[in-house]
């Protein structure tokens, strides 16, 4: 059986629509791939003697703070991991038990990179340890327990596709921990240190997250058996008929009807609430840069790069995937009479908006200095004016199909991603970076911020013809974009 799902597997990729896409993006995950390890590697390796160099003892140290990385793993999965794909309709009515697809799926997440990444860790500065003296039974029963941890994470992040705001909430709880810890009120790692280096002086204590992880993974079997249905998820209950009519919108014209359908799907739908939530994440961003929290971004081109990210987060994370948002009646609104024009500017004006409301709750960034606040207004600017129209435009390339009922798919969908795409994103980030070195190494900061804006204003000034080039792309991609909105892989 399993060897059957292989080979639909193996099918589904070679004949998909988007089969070159599918490989360019293959390889350039591996690479990716190649890089993670390396680091991974490199910090396994390294650790042990560079924490021993600076007087710490190696194996209580990382034990002490092993709690902060088993959280960043977590919520990194919840953002990051994609849960297989599988076309659970079609195999409901072939003669295939449904324990099986459900095995298939689960054990395909086992064999995520998420979870091979940690070995290039774990197991070097495993090795380490046993050649330094250290216990082997010891380690051994260290190890174990650590790396069922890694894998209790893997599946606690599978039944936690849609759970937002817990995900939220627990992050922002270890936040929150960490800096009692930093300022010396609470210590969480007391406690789960002395876990973490119970592992190593009782090797039996490995048990318990073995036990743990079993657990973990026969609930999420469960889960997902008992919503392996046909019509799973079309019924749901009402409490409460409520309408939304949004008249305030009606002084925008024609425009109005598609900004009240895209203000109700974002706020009806567990995908565009998601992407919601990882916008007001960007307006964080600059206390990297900002804060000289890390020294390599203190740098002027980094000021503007992070301005432009600050102010943006809305127009990346939803404008790039317009009209994937529509998918699910994409073809039906091309069997009507709506001009391209009316509805592509309905979405520019909504990532505009966004944008400047971006912009306003980041003045609290004047704390940083005048220069700041300057960089994330003329950001703001670019943003508006350039990177709004940059976004539709790649839009148009983009034929992924978003599922708005899901954060994330419990049995995954994959990104859009082609060579086009990634050409016209390179000047949404370097060229208000190079606008401002520009101005910065000859006339000073203010000129560099000048420029950014000047070329945000001259946006607003040429949109109609932009739009216009815009609109002859769509209309050439129309059919294409149709036809993909029609593959279930």
């Amino acid at each position: 059986m399993i060897k059957r799902f292989l080979n639909l597997e193996w099918k589904a990729f070679f004949r998909s629509a988007s089969f070159k896409v599918n490989v360019f993006l293959k390889i350039l995950m591996g690479l990716g791939a190649l890089y993670f390890i390396f680091v991974f590697a490199g910090l396994g390796i390294g650790l042990y003697f560079g924490l021993e160099k600076s007087g710490y003892e190696p194996l209580v140290t990382l034990n002490k703070f092993l709690i902060y990385y088993f959280v960043a793993d977590l919520i990194a999965r919840y953002f990051f991991q994609k849960m297989p794909v599988v076309n659970i309709k079609p195999m409901l009515l072939m003669p295939f038990k449904k324990s099986k697809i459900v095995n298939f799926a689960l054990g395909k997440t086992a064999l995520s990179f998420f979870n091979i990444i940690h070995a290039f860790f774990f197991i070097p500065f495993s090795i380490i340890l046993l050649t330094q003296g250290f216990s082997p039974l010891g380690v051994i029963g260290w190890h174990l327990g650590i790396m069922a941890l890694i894998y209790m994470n893997n599946f606690i992040n599978v039944f936690l596709n849609d759970e937002t705001v817990f995900v939220v909430l627990f992050g922002a709880v270890f936040v929150i921990l960490g800096g009692l810890q930093y300022y010396g009120y609470f210590d969480i790692t007391t406690y789960t240190g002395a876990f973490f280096q119970g592992l190593y002086e009782m090797p039996w204590l490995a048990i318990i997250p073995i036990l743990v992880v079993v657990g973990v993974a026969y609930y999420a079997f469960t889960y997902f058996l008992k919503r392996l249905y046909l019509d799973a998820g079309l019924s749901k209950k009402t409490k409460t008929a409520t309408t939304e009519n949004m008249e305030w919108l009606d002084r925008f014209g024609k425009g109005s009807t598609f900004l009240k359908n895209d203000l109700k799907l974002i706020l009806r739908n567990k995908r565009s609430k998601t992407t919601v939530f990882l916008s007001v994440l960007f307006l964080f961003y600059g206390l990297l840069f900002f804060g000289d929290a890390i020294e390599v971004y203190s740098g002027p081109f980094w000021r503007m790069f992070a301005a432009v990210f600050v102010t943006g987060g809305f127009l990346f994370s939803f404008g790039q995937f317009v009209p994937s948002w529509d998918s699910a009646y994409y073809p039906l609104m091309m069997t009507q009479n709506i001009r391209y024009k009316e509805y592509l500017r309905s979405k520019w004006l909504l990532v505009v908006i966004a944008t400047g409301i971006s912009s306003i709750l980041a003045i609290p960034y004047v704390y940083f200095g005048w220069e700041v606040l300057a960089a994330i207004f003329v950001g703001a600017i670019f943003n508006m004016g350039v990177n709004a129209h940059l976004v539709l435009l790649g839009g148009a390339y983009i034929k992924t199909p978003i599922d708005l009922t899901s954060g994330k798919k419990a049995f995954g969908d994959k990104s859009a991603f082609n060579i086009k795409t990634l050409l016209i994103s390179m000047p949404k980030m370097l060229g208000p970076m190079a606008l401002y070195a520009i101005g910065h190494f000859t006339l000073g900061p203010v000129s560099g911020f000048a420029l950014v804006a000047i070329a945000g204003l001259a946006g607003f000034a040429f949109r109609d013809k932009v739009f216009n080039m815009i609109i002859k792309i769509y209309k050439k991609e129309k059919y294409k974009t149709l036809q993909a909105y029609k593959q279930n892989n």
